[in-house]
């Protein structure tokens, strides 16, 4: 496998193919420009995922990088087969997007990014609203519909931003509504141990809270829809199911690993088959991990608007939309049903898969972010990306590790010379306010690590996949 990088061919600008060869039972294509660095060892998991027996299409888009065995911003069809390895560890990690009535300008943006950092915990191993075995079941069974229930159990302050029309007007604005079938007896006792306690909690890593402003508007149409206008203020919100959903998947994996047909195929590639019991388990605990992972983003939504009322009195926060990657899904394409497996992608559906849904005539909205320091997108799919299984990435990508970047390892431990320095990550993030709870590692995520999200982005359109509505800029970051 040594010379992979020279069998991922380039047949059009915005495409590369590696045929199928050796062991690999589909070909392999990744949707990138010259001007997108891929790493080799991102490529040799791309050919990993193709030569999976149950695998019917592999690809990756622009946003490819080195993963946990399948590559982030790979799109896997699974016929007949479930893989947690190609869902990943942070199940259901998406994006949220809430709209204001200000403008730039307008409002004090450094001092409300305080305000949210007073209420939502940053980082790891943080903890917020407290769950009993009543509460987190309904966490696990209804998700973000169980929220009113929760609301009358669970005392925090929270509340006093929940409105029951206003949570009924966000249901609609959640995908899969935000609940997904799933049952509390699949998910490892661990699990629910570990994560019950970390419900309204950011996380660490990439996960953020970004106070941004709209710096373009690409369709007036469209932008109307979502109520999005030039230099509105936005907040943006990319989190998932926190250590909840880490033990779901780490234990599924071990027990995929563990069945005879897996032996000798390494953790990270094992998988399971749908009709078998341990199969039917983990979509239902992957379920329960996501309908977590719902209510995390919209219990830090409702704790932002709290935070918005307290400084400026009664002021409407419309959700946009909340969009999840890191899901498996039993979909149909091209006649065939599959487990379409997004790692670090998001769904792009056009409009007449969102009948039915206020998007039937938009499409579905796709929520894109750069990294902190630079921009992100608010789109919507086209229906003509078939040949994704109507797919996009989730972001820019990493073009560096986090070691690379911060001269850092774990704990915070020194790990040689960072390749970013303290002044080229100061410039990077010149007038940005910067609030990180982990302060020794924040280069890990500073704008040079990731990818040109313009350019990603970019590649996405040309392709026909996504139409882009709006571009927003960062005015305050929150990191983990």
């Amino acid at each position: 496998m040594a010379d992979l990088e020279t069998k991922l061919v380039r047949i059009d600008p915005l495409r590369l193919k590696m045929e199928r060869s050796g062991q690999m039972v589909v070909d392999a294509t990744v949707f990138a420009s010259e001007r997108i660095k891929i790493e080799p060892e991102a490529i040799h998991q791309l050919y990993d995922s193709a030569c999976l027996p149950p695998a019917r299409k592999v690809l990756a888009t622009a946003d490819i990088h080195v993963g946990f065995g399948i590559p982030i911003g790979a799109v896997l069809g699974l016929e007949n087969a479930i893989m947690p390895p190609a869902v990943g560890y942070d199940i259901n990690c998406g994006m949220r997007l809430l709209r204001t009535p200000f403008t730039k300008g307008e409002i004090d943006t450094d001092a409300i990014a305080e305000s949210i950092a007073r209420d939502i915990p940053l980082g790891e191993g943080m903890s917020n609203l407290p769950l009993d075995k009543n509460s987190i079941e309904i966490v696990i069974n209804e998700g973000v519909a169980g929220i009113p229930k929760l609301a009358q159990s669970v005392r925090h302050r929270v509340w006093e931003s929940f409105n029951e029309q206003e949570f009924t007007e966000d249901i609609k604005r959640i995908e899969e509504n935000g609940q997904m079938p799933a049952d509390m007896g699949a998910v490892p006792k661990i699990a629910i141990d570990k994560g019950s306690n970390q419900i309204g909690t950011l996380g660490g890593g990439n996960h953020f809270i970004e106070i941004q402003f709209v710096q373009n508007i690409f369709d007036d149409d469209l932008a109307t829809c979502f109520g999005l206008f030039l230099n509105q203020i936005v907040v943006m919100i990319h989190s998932g199911s926190r250590r909840f959903g880490y033990e779901v998947a780490d234990q599924y994996m071990n027990i995929a690993a563990g069945r005879p047909e897996m032996e000798g195929q390494r953790k990270m590639l094992s998988y399971l088959p749908t009709d078998a019991k341990e199969g039917q388990r983990y979509i239902a605990a992957m379920g329960a991990a996501a309908n977590f992972a719902f209510v995390n983003r919209h219990i830090m939504g409702l704790l932002v608007r709290r935070c918005f009322g307290r400084m400026f009195g009664q002021t409407d926060l419309p959700l946009v939309y909340d969009v999840t990657h890191n899901m498996a899904k039993f979909e149909n394409h091209s006649g065939r049903q599959l487990w379409v497996h997004r790692k670090g992608a998001t769904r792009a559906f056009g409009p007449e898969l969102m009948s039915g849904t206020p998007f039937g005539q938009t499409g579905q909205p796709i929520i894109t972010p750069g990294s902190m320091g630079t921009s992100s997108y608010f789109m919507v799919g086209t229906g003509d990306s078939e040949e994704s299984l109507c797919s996009v990435n989730h972001g820019a990508g990493r073009v560096m590790s986090r070691t690379a970047a911060s001269g850092k390892g774990r704990y915070g431990r020194s790990a040689g010379t960072a390749s970013i320095s303290d002044s080229d990550f100061k410039r990077s993030m010149s007038g940005i306010k910067l609030i990180a709870g982990d302060k020794r590692r924040i280069k890990e995520e500073a704008p040079a690590a990731y990818k040109d999200i313009d350019e990603v982005v970019r590649i996405v359109t040309q392709c026909g996949w996504a139409r882009p509505v709006a571009r927003m800029v960062p005015l305050a970051v929150l990191k983990g």
